[in-house]
């Protein structure tokens, strides 16, 4: 389960890099950081990248929903991230990149879903679940219309985004190199299966011969 070391590095950055653009105020520990203002923009890369400081209340990319889909989403999030550790667990001896896939798309959905459950609390702005996703990640190009809705530039998002979208995909590319290695692995059961019956009906057989010569 090392690869959970990578979940932990991806949400650490994750949430990290949003609070360095949204601000932090902790008192008791004389901390203070503005961050950036809502809606500001820094260029990195002239006009063609930047961080542009938004926050979404819904999905990733910024594709909005309300009312009880919110909670349905924040509580969705809670339990495939689980389900996502304990099949970790159990394909713990699958190939190495299956594994990284799997941990970037946990770290992915752990970071957003710190933001759904917590921001909303810690900045007093909504109750439990029903924070708003901090994205800063603004590449100002490849306008498009997804969903009914026409975006200019590509949706901006956020390291836990960009996470999910590597692990993802890795799975699309590389699925049948993986489900190769599956059926590999199920044939190698199958086959120490068989053999574990011929040892046991082998050995019968042998029980059987010495006694029917001993009689």
């Amino acid at each position: 389960m090392k690869v959970l070391n990578l979940t932990f590095f991806v949400v650490v950055l994750d949430q990290v890099t949003k609070l360095l653009v949204k601000g932090i105020s902790i008192p008791f520990l004389n901390l203070e950081f503005s961050g950036m203002e809502y809606g500001s923009s820094i260029n990195i890369l002239g006009d063609l990248f930047k961080f542009t400081f938004v926050e979404n209340p819904g999905m990733a990319f910024g594709i909005d929903v309300g009312g009880y889909y919110k909670l349905f989403l924040s509580l969705f999030s809670l339990v495939a991230s689980i389900a996502i550790v304990i099949y970790l667990y159990k394909a713990r001896n699958k190939k190495l990149f299956f594994r990284i896939a799997l941990a970037l798309i946990l770290g992915g959905a752990i970071g957003n879903m710190i933001d759904r459950f917590f921001y909303g609390v810690i900045f007093d702005y909504a109750p439990l679940f029903y924070g708003r996703v901090v994205d800063f990640l603004h590449f100002n190009a490849l306008g498009f219309t997804i969903f009914g809705k026409t975006f200019d530039s590509f949706p901006i998002f956020n390291i836990a985004d960009s996470a999910v979208t590597i692990g993802v995909g890795i799975l699309l590319i590389f699925h049948k190199s993986f489900e190769d290695d599956e059926i590999k692995d199920e044939e190698l059961e199958e086959d120490k299966v068989e053999e574990v019956i011929e040892n046991l009906t082998d050995g019968n057989s042998n029980r059987e011969d010495s006694k029917y010569k001993s009689n």
